[in-house]
């Protein structure tokens, strides 16, 4: 490598090292806006800009750092936030804003040819074009490049860029959005300022399918690997793109990894101590919670930069991708982009899905609004009908007549909890919740519960375990206490496969005509994430199994469950029982759907 190459690469690693906590300042150095292949391309679309902006920022303000909280970790901030690192001196001439060292020129250049900044040409790819500074990150050795060290001095800060002592938590973004946003796009920018900005940076990359993978997010990343100005420091395969520097083709990469829930190792080993990960879930609304689950040990290593970021269309309304807008959204920064709002989607398409569907139909709310469906394809429960419930308020004439019933469901394996549930007419109260008892301490609780509250029935889940429950509170002489059999037949056997079928139905009726329920985000997931099918004989509805939806990388629906229970029967309060509340009755006035 001669010595105008050598100074080329020297102050491109120089520049590039600047990017470190500047992803949009990287994307629009690294690629050629307004020339060639980006001809009319002005740069990203404001929401790509703002969400890079974003990790940016929360990674100069520490709220990207390791999982490590007791000693420090080494960060890189920018010295002086108003001035842009190729405005630092001593980098290669190039003009403000989007421009960068690659001009059209390049196009009568050969294969692996660009322009250096001076008009010369410098090779971007061979076994010389080393990476030879990083922001003089101290982690990094001198490295020879054409016969030349260049020794990498701990004082040096030709890129604007100090070391900083900072310690705080993962930087977690999840992208819902509408088709043809351009999400592909900046997934790929993402992925090629990670590994380009700090050395040994590890990534995995999955999808919802091993086509959506290989065929658009990979495809995607080897487009613009071909356009970045640091493209020729990686080789793109048709799996990984990894480092061309010697002795970090391991330690430098980033996989393409299709999921598996037998094999999960490629999500559990992302460990990468004391420098950064990389992980990325394309169509993450497909990707099943156990896959998420694994994925969560790579945030354990301490004074590590740990990136995961989550998009896809919003295709369903249970699962772990659902949950980083509701559950876990105190976790996560979100965005919802509308299809409408980007300057790459065909307007007149979208305008005709609307006059089809409608505004607020679900096809539109998941391909236009990047809106979560109101209920899954063959969700039972949809979610707007169990947020609306949570936490209603209702005057104490509303349900005060009605009778009080428990529902218990009893823990079957050692993950799952017993859960007791006490509901009156339209008011489902707090549900209690027990893990590893045995079933004669069980039985105890539930019987003390049942002195206080004399309720007019109890139906406990007699199926596995939970028979010894019943026996023992009939022992007691709890005469109320009524065992269901979730396998069992339904009243209505022409419309409903199972009991447990029939009375989940039923909470569903309960909650349309104004069921309350108490502020539990478990008990929501739990409604809304079983689903439902038909059986092939009879035409039948059936629930999903508890074993399937564990399957599906959800948890058993304990909670649901034991709400359910309180739908088993049509109960009436007892002639020996005062009204609970201020007015008195001696009958049910809504015994059974909507009381």
């Amino acid at each position: 490598m001669n010595q105008e190459k050598q100074e080329y690469e020297r102050r491109l690693a120089e520049d590039i090292g600047g990017f470190a906590f500047d992803p949009l300042g990287f994307v629009l150095y690294a690629f050629p806006w307004g020339e060639g292949a980006l001809a009319g391309k002005a740069g990203p679309e404001p929401w790509q800009r703002e969400e890079l902006e974003i990790i940016g920022r929360e990674l100069r303000a520490g709220t990207g750092a390791g999982a490590g909280q007791d000693e420090p970790a080494r960060r890189a901030v920018r010295r002086d936030e108003g001035k842009a690192p190729h405005d630092a001196p001593d980098v290669p001439e190039k003009a403000k804003g989007m421009d960068s060292p690659i001009k059209s020129g390049n196009e009568g250049l050969g294969d692996g040819e660009a322009l250096n900044p001076t008009g010369g040409g410098a090779p971007r790819g061979g076994s010389e074009a080393k990476i030879a500074f990083f922001a003089n990150d101290p982690r990094i050795p001198p490295q020879e490049v054409g016969g030349e060290r260049y020794a990498i001095r701990p004082d040096a800060d030709p890129a604007g860029v100090a070391r900083a002592a900072v310690v705080s938590r993962a930087v977690r973004r999840a992208v819902s959005s509408g088709h043809g946003i351009g999400k592909s796009a900046f997934v790929a920018w993402v992925i090629l300022w990670a590994l380009s900005t700090l050395p040994d940076t590890r990534g995995v990359v999955t999808a919802n399918t091993e086509g959506q993978l290989k065929g658009k997010t990979w495809a995607e990343l080897a487009k613009w690997h071909r356009l970045c100005l640091t493209g020729h420091w990686f080789e793109c395969t048709a799996t990984a793109l990894i480092s061309k520097l010697p002795g970090h083709a391991k330690t430098w990469r980033c996989d393409m990894a299709p999921w598996s829930e037998r094999t999960t190792e490629a999500f559990a080993g992302l460990h990468n101590k004391d420098k950064r990960v990389l992980l990325i879930f394309d169509e993450a609304s497909s990707i099943p919670d156990g896959i998420w689950e694994v994925s969560e040990g790579a945030l354990t290593d301490a004074h590590t930069e740990i990136i995961w970021i989550v998009c896809g269309n919003p295709t369903r309304n249970s699962g772990r991708f659902r949950e980083c807008f509701g559950k876990f959204k105190h976790r996560w920064g979100t965005r919802q982009v509308d299809s409408r709002e980007v300057s790459l989607t065909n307007k007149a398409q979208i305008r005709q899905w609307i006059d089809d569907y409608g505004e607020d139909s679900d096809f539109v709310r998941v391909r236009v609004r990047g809106v979560f469906p109101r209920a899954g394809g063959n969700q039972l429960i949809s979610s707007d009908l169990v947020e609306a419930a949570l936490g209603l308020p209702l005057r104490e004439e509303v349900f005060c007549r009605a009778p009080l019933v428990f529902g218990l469901d009893v823990a079957r394996f050692g993950d799952d909890q017993s859960v007791l549930t006490k509901r009156q007419g339209l008011l489902a109260r707090p549900q209690l919740k027990w893990r590893n008892l045995d079933l004669m301490t069980l039985a105890g609780l539930v019987a003390r519960h049942i002195d206080e509250d004399r309720p007019d029935a109890v139906f406990v889940d007699m199926g596995g375990v939970g028979a010894g429950v019943v026996d023992r509170l009939r022992q007691l002489n709890y005469e109320q206490v009524i065992g269901i059999d979730f396998g069992g037949a339904a009243d209505d056997p022409g419309r409903h496969a199972n009991k447990r079928t029939e009375m989940w139905h039923a909470v569903a009726d309960w909650l349309k005509n104004g069921g309350a329920l108490p502020e539990d985000r478990e008990l929501a997931d739990d409604l809304t994430g079983p689903e439902y099918g038909f059986t092939g004989d009879k035409g039948q509805m059936i629930l999903e199994k508890k074993a399937d939806m564990k399957r599906r990388g959800l948890a058993s629906p304990d909670c649901g469950d034991s709400l359910a229970l309180t739908f088993a029967l049509p109960v009436a309060r007892r002639l020996d029982e005062p009204a609970r509340g201020k007015s008195k009755t001696e009958y049910d006035l809504w015994a059974y759907g909507l009381g």
